[in-house]
């Protein structure tokens, strides 16, 4: 059965539409509360913890779902501005049975979201998300009123979250380092900043101040652009931006060159692999992950699996079956012996733990992965329209793999927290890639109504 509300991360979109809005929060704090009571030990008390990230919109849809939750009978507790790594931990650290972050990660302010982790800290299954969609059409707002107080107690997340990022390494071991941190204007402005500081390292900041209008605003994971130049400028050792609820990150080497999700997934699991510690020596990506990443893998003797896109797919194969390293091309690193959630300060500091350990800068760890030419554009749409109905599109798909045999791939997917399609064209030659990539966006324009930007 398919989603209505949920895609790859929860439900996301405009605040203030049909979707984002307080009365539709309360419907689904009601609609959670009576999943989660129906999954505790005969009805009893199930205690939710709700963080979320800097959208002034945030502070209404908490109080709505706070609200929907209690009238459902659970016992509700606010972490206040919080990372989404960090909520996953507050939910094993206070015995939640729900965990729930109001955030729309690296979407503008205008949009926020809402997405659930369960009792093991790792986010909610497919079929969890279906049982909770169907308690929404059960659930009436006559109870709701904007004006009702939530009476929402207030439980601690960040120290907990602290103390075990600086696990991750020796006390002080990045003394005489200067690295910039971009923090999106985002949930880890306090979080982020204390461990590095604490760790030793001189931080110059970026995206430090939010307003509650600001979050992504020209700054974080999804423009890298200012943290390569203030990496240059101040000579830092290395460049760390987050997104807006700090589940990703890019990295920026000595040189002001970024580094992605893939380039980071490589260097964490080949040195794993030499130190022995990559369990069944086995890194998990999704379909998005550059062909490149499975070459260097092997070719070090360990194995790729890979997923659906969402690092929730990638968190669900690691636990269960036993791997501790995975994530997204997009900056999603999951730790699995740190956390079954996307962190993006736990994978800024392991890759530091590489750097220490081995000597290396940065712009010669990244050489570790030999990237096949790859070309990737996304445009949004009015409607996400079947793609296999897609005359034109499917044509131009099917002469794309025909053309490419086993030289390359295509893949062309709908994004799962934005209203766009994504095309992914790999192959040996970039002249090669651009005709196909041309061709398959004249194709989307054709079959799809395109909204320019």
């Amino acid at each position: 059965m398919k989603r209505s509300y949920f895609g790859t991360d929860g439900v996301r979109g405009l605040y203030g539409g049909p979707i984002i809005n307080s009365q539709f929060a309360y419907k689904l704090g009601v609609a959670t509360g009576i999943y989660a009571k129906a999954k505790s030990n005969d009805g009893e008390m199930c205690k939710v913890v709700i963080g979320r990230d800097t959208r002034d919109s945030g502070i209404i849809l908490e109080k709505a779902l706070a609200i929907g939750l209690s009238d459902a009978g659970c016992d509700v507790f606010t972490l206040g501005v919080l990372p989404t790594p960090a909520v996953s931990l507050a939910v094993i650290d206070h015995g939640a049975c729900i965990g729930i972050v109001i955030t729309a990660s690296h979407n503008p302010a205008e949009d926020n979201g809402i997405k659930f982790f369960g009792e093991s800290g790792g986010k909610l299954r497919d079929s969890d998300e279906l049982l909770i969609e169907e308690n929404l059409s059960e659930v009436s707002t006559d109870k709701y009123d904007e004006s009702r107080e939530s009476h929402l107690a207030s439980l601690s997340g960040e120290d907990g979250y602290v103390k075990k990022a600086l696990s991750i390494l020796p006390g002080r071991s990045l003394s005489g380092w200067s690295v910039v941190l971009d923090t999106a204007n985002g949930s880890s402005y306090r979080t982020s900043p204390r461990v590095m500081k604490e760790l030793g390292a001189e931080v110059i900041h970026l995206g430090d101040s939010p307003d509650g209008a600001n979050i992504n605003d020209g700054v974080g994971s999804e423009y890298p652009g200012k943290l390569a130049e203030k990496v240059r400028q101040a000579k830092a050792k290395a460049g760390v931006a987050h997104d807006g609820d700090a589940d990703r990150v890019v990295l920026c080497d000595e040189k002001g060159e970024i580094l992605d999700g893939d380039e980071i997934m490589t260097i964490l699991a080949l040195y794993a692999l030499k130190k022995g510690k990559l369990n069944q020596d086995t890194l998990v990506i999704t379909v998005m992950s550059n062909l490149g990443v499975r070459s260097a893998i092997e070719k070090h003797g360990g194995r790729v699996i890979e997923t659906s896109v969402g690092d929730r797919y990638v968190s669900e194969a690691m636990f269960r079956d036993g791997y501790n390293l995975g994530g997204e091309s997009s900056g999603h690193i999951i730790i699995g012996d740190l956390s079954p959630s996307g962190d993006g300060l736990a994978g800024a500091l392991k890759v530091f733990e590489v750097m220490l350990d081995t000597g290396e800068p940065l712009s010669a760890l990244r050489k570790w992965l030999q990237r096949f030419p790859q070309c990737n554009r996304a445009l949004r749409v009015k409607e996400k329209l079947p793609i296999t109905e897609q005359k034109n599109l499917s044509r131009a798909i099917a002469d794309a793999e025909k053309q490419l045999s086993d030289r390359g791939r295509v893949l062309v997917r709908y994004s799962g927290t934005e209203s766009k399609i994504r095309l992914l064209v790999e192959g040996p030659e970039e002249e090669e890639m651009m005709t196909i990539m041309k061709n398959l966006t004249e194709s989307v324009y054709k079959d799809l109504a395109v909204i320019d930007d």
